[in-house]
């Protein structure tokens, strides 16, 4: 009979497996919203219960304001490990495929609930799309509707013209030029900065963000004209995920369910929060008109056909479910 003698070799490697397994992990998480904004709240506390329910085992730092990775950058640098998790606005994402903004075409999902219907219908195709990157989606949480704030009244279509609007994605792009604006693509962080040089003249977004960002400042106007209910989404590394035990990716998306939960809420909450700091610090909040509202509808009606032509079969279905599952 043979016996097997255990090099040191052999049990200074097996002590280090044993070691790394116990080891606790430590995440990385960028997020391009400071911490004034209702998301970052909620992706802090998200991060504080994913350490609390796995004892420590593991602990997710959040890195706000686009201060480790900016915001074009934060998806890539999940993908390729550099770090671990991040939170993007979902329709940044439209070049990659169409169905990231359907969330941004007005007319489709004007309530919380229609938009976290709409969420519901599209997660297959997307959570599917991350998975073919090695991402794995946590939750997605909405914005308030959109409006558009002005440095004075908006009454005219013929204001938009040559009008040099904020607007944060492709799709958004897309509306502001079919509105015959001008649209600037600037980062939520350089917002004050674009209008006191004169690089912007409004811009398109909601009422939270104009109150984080203190938007009585530097306009006068903010038109409520509920144009769409955006998303960010929150996803990890499938690497990173891969290697947790099973216990600690349970208690990882247990605490993702409660972030989504949590969020939707926030945001119905702020949201109201937000139109009366605005009111109450001088901004006139107002519906659109009757011709603004028709030019608003316009250049929607052109973004949707646009869609339309770009998107595949899968994208389509799954935005027709979502209509057929709310009646409209």
């Amino acid at each position: 009979m043979r016996t097997r003698i255990a090099t040191p070799l052999l049990l200074a490697t097996a002590c280090s497996l044993a070691a790394a397994t116990a080891q606790a992990a430590e995440w990385t998480m960028a997020t391009p919203y400071g911490d004034a904004s209702f998301h970052t709240q909620n992706t802090k506390q998200f991060a504080e219960d994913v350490a609390e329910a796995t004892d420590g085992e593991l602990t997710i730092t959040v890195h706000s304001g686009g201060s480790l990775v900016s915001h074009g950058e934060i998806k890539p640098s999940v993908r390729r490990g550099t770090i671990d998790a991040g939170e993007v606005f979902l329709s940044i994402l439209s070049n990659d495929d169409p169905i990231f903004e359907v969330d941004t075409l007005p007319g489709v999902a004007g309530s919380y609930d229609d938009a976290y219907a709409l969420w519901e219908a599209t997660k297959p195709m997307i959570t599917e799309l991350f998975a073919y990157e090695g991402l794995i989606p946590l939750y997605a949480v909405a914005w308030p509707a959109q409006g558009i704030y002005t440095a004075e009244p908006l009454t005219d279509p013929a204001q938009f013209d040559g009008l040099r609007v904020r607007a944060p994605n492709i799709n958004t792009q897309r509306f502001v030029d079919n509105l015959g604006g001008s649209p600037t693509e600037t980062e939520e962080s350089d917002i004050p900065t674009a209008f006191s040089t004169g690089r912007v003249d409004a811009m398109i977004t909601s009422s939270s963000t104009g109150n984080s960002m203190a938007a009585w400042d530097y306009v006068t106007d903010y038109t409520d004209a509920n144009l769409w209910l955006p998303k960010n989404i929150v996803f990890i590394s499938q690497r990173s995920f891969d290697r947790l035990d099973e216990a600690t990716q349970e208690a990882l998306m247990e605490a993702a369910a409660r972030a989504e939960e949590r969020g939707w809420q926030m945001s119905r909450d702020n949201n109201d929060e937000s139109l009366a700091a605005l009111k109450e610090n001088g901004i006139s909040v107002s519906e659109p008109n009757a011709d603004v509202a028709a030019a608003l509808q316009a250049a929607g009606d052109e973004l949707f056909t646009d869609w339309q032509s770009r998107a595949d079969d899968e994208a389509k279905a799954a935005l027709e479910a979502y209509r057929a599952q709310r009646g409209n």
